[in-house]
């Protein structure tokens, strides 16, 4: 049997096999301290699971309209609101099965074949494998410490010439933590819709920042394209749920690509969602924990030989160069460096490679989205690790 000749060009999500390798390791009685993956180590606030409970016990498990429900786009519309200051009609919003089904559906109504999408590189690995499959040609613009790791006008101007449908923007990002400056972000909207070109805004990391919040792509912009979700800031990754903001006359066609690619969102994800916008205080006490962790984790990576040019404001990752420490140790690379990371010393991280081309074979990206102790034992057994693998000095001379 031969399969589509498309999924030739489709890479792996390697977090994801960093994490199942872990899970091996732990079946078979190892202690696996995990700093790979991008899930919130809090469980879903009491709150949510009420509400998730009510649900059932009233059999609310039937289709929503494709769209979702009408009360939680109400409630996200009111949300935009209180923390962004802009006015969003219900109407405008879509609820979508997690941030992937989102932007299978932003791919879908924006990207005809052949298409050029610029995204940063590094960046979410999904990105560039969902425009690939839906015809699109992702133009992978690398970004660097001097960039914040965020694309900018001048980065995108010189593609202009040979077309682009538009550009994307991951604020905070995965995998550097870092925020796009606001102007910078005007710049770019501003750019691209000269050019009748379309701006795709992730925003799954909003709430979760270190300093000024995050700007939304609709503070600068109407037409923007917005992905929102429940996984991070709202520590909901199991259940699957997102959300986009489209411009009005876009919606008709976006309904109906959720009409047939998934129906509707999960009706109970949905019921115990409205709930997590009354645990403010919870993910404001999350957010606490996470800067803890954040400020630790810098500091005592910088110590082991880890490159950190960017501050990361944002997010709950940390994007390291590991020239130095592949320079002391002999190892050959970033990948090979986390697979003895993991097997020798039971530390999980994930390679640069996930994340793009762009000097992905010397960086790894740490999520210091767990506990504190946890992330003392990573540190403790890294140093450990890297201590047996830098070569004995030389005697001296007598």
């Amino acid at each position: 049997m031969e399969w589509a000749e498309k999924l030739a060009d489709i890479q792996p999500f390697y977090v994801m096999e960093v994490l199942q390798r872990a899970k091996v390791l732990v079946a078979q009685g190892r202690d696996i301290v995990r700093l790979e993956v991008g899930e919130p180590d809090f469980p879903t606030p009491a709150p949510v699971l009420e509400a998730a409970h009510r649900a059932l016990d009233r059999d609310q498990t039937r289709y929503t309209e494709a769209k979702g429900s009408l009360v939680l786009r109400q409630r996200i519309a009111r949300w935009y609101g209180t923390q962004y200051g802009v006015d969003i009609s219900p109407q405008r919003i879509i609820i979508t099965p997690g941030t992937s089904g989102a932007f299978l559906l932003a791919f879908g109504i924006v990207l005809n074949p052949g298409d050029r999408l610029a995204i940063s590189d590094p960046g979410y690995p999904c990105y560039p494998n969902m425009i690939q499959l839906l015809g699109g040609v992702p133009v992978r613009i690398p970004v660097g410490p001097e960039h914040h790791y965020q694309l900018s006008a001048p980065l995108l101007l010189p593609h202009l010439s040979s077309g682009l449908r538009g550009g994307l923007i991951t604020s905070p990002s995965n995998p550097t933590g870092t925020l796009i400056p606001n102007r910078s972000f005007a710049e770019v909207i501003a750019l691209l819709e000269s050019e009748k070109g379309v701006v795709i805004s992730d925003e799954i990391y909003h709430g979760i920042t270190y300093g000024e919040p995050a700007k939304s792509a609709l503070n600068f912009s109407d037409q923007a394209i917005v992905i929102h979700g429940f996984s991070k800031y709202f520590a909901m990754t199991g259940w699957r749920l997102g959300w986009m903001v489209v411009p009005e006359e876009a919606m008709r066609s976006v309904e109906m690509l959720q009409q047939n690619l998934f129906i509707s969102a999960s009706t109970l994800s949905q019921q115990a969602a409205l709930a997590a916008f009354e645990c403010g205080d919870a993910f404001q006490d999350q957010l606490t924990i996470y800067d803890k962790n954040r400020c630790y984790l810098m500091a005592a990576l910088k110590e082991l030989g880890f490159i950190i040019p960017v501050e990361p404001l944002g997010a709950f990752y940390i994007y390291a160069d590991v020239t130095r420490i592949l320079a002391e140790t002999g190892l050959a690379d970033a990948q090979t460096f986390c697979r003895l990371l993991l097997e020798e010393a039971g530390v999980a991280v994930t390679p640069g490679l996930d994340f793009g081309q762009f000097r992905a074979d010397v960086h790894v990206r740490f999520s210091y989205a767990t506990n504190f102790s946890a992330i003392e034992e990573g540190v403790s057994r890294i140093g450990q690790f890297l201590g047996q693998k830098k070569p004995a000095p030389l005697p001296l001379e007598v």
